[in-house]
């Protein structure tokens, strides 16, 4: 299935309670307590037809699932609740890789960003609320990720791998990954405020599924 057909038919979704769905399929959710945290990506996959996928990520080769939360403010409006990571950083490839042949850039074409309203712990109820992909072809955008990327790349090239911070970047910036606060792996992670461009606006709503 290509990236294109994966978001028509994920946007049919938009509205359903991608809980109630897990029920229907199958799908857990919390077993002795501990939660599947990849329960709603599995929904999806398994709407689509697709084989489960242990991955936190699902690659379908010419796309990608990333499933994101929206969280309900005081105000009832919706923000992103937290940043998205995608993809690990080599400190060996990517101080030899220009950003136009970087990971992080096909990964970014490759997304397809599930975004589902989060609400508690429990998981009782989540609405998916869009589904969009990276507009890639705007140049400020295209611009600023690069500049993100070159400010992490050159980061590494004269400091160290060790240098680079969660304070980096303005639209994707490096940050620890893995357990405990000793990690020394680090992943570029998508800001809230990059992701918020996609998921609220009128072009990133509408762009992706459009015949």
């Amino acid at each position: 299935m290509e990236r294109e057909e994966a978001v028509r038919k994920i946007h049919e979704l938009v509205g359903t309670d991608l809980r109630r769905l897990a029920d229907d399929y199958g799908i857990t959710v919390f077993r002795e307590g501990r939660k599947n945290k990849g329960w709603a990506g599995q929904v999806i996959e398994r709407y689509l037809g697709l084989p489960l996928s242990s991955a936190q990520a699902p690659n379908f080769g010419s796309w990608e699932l990333k499933m994101i939360s929206l969280k309900r403010l005081k105000d009832g409006s919706l923000a992103v609740k937290e940043t998205m990571a995608v993809t690990m950083i080599d400190a060996y490839n990517v101080e030899r890789t220009e950003f136009e042949n970087s990971h992080l850039l096909a990964k970014l074409k490759k997304a397809v960003i599930a975004a589902r309203i989060w609400t508690g712990q429990e998981d009782q109820s989540s609405i998916l609320h869009s589904v969009t992909t990276f507009d890639l072809d705007v140049p400020q955008i295209y611009d600023q990720v690069k500049a993100d990327y070159d400010l992490v790349r050159n980061a590494i090239r004269n400091q160290g791998f060790e240098s680079l911070t969660g304070k980096m970047g303005v639209y994707i910036q490096p940050r620890t990954k893995g357990p405990g606060h000793g990690s020394v792996s680090r992943a570029f992670y998508a800001r809230t405020e990059f992701l918020k461009k996609f998921i609220f606006s009128k072009l990133g709503s509408l762009r992706a599924w459009r015949k």
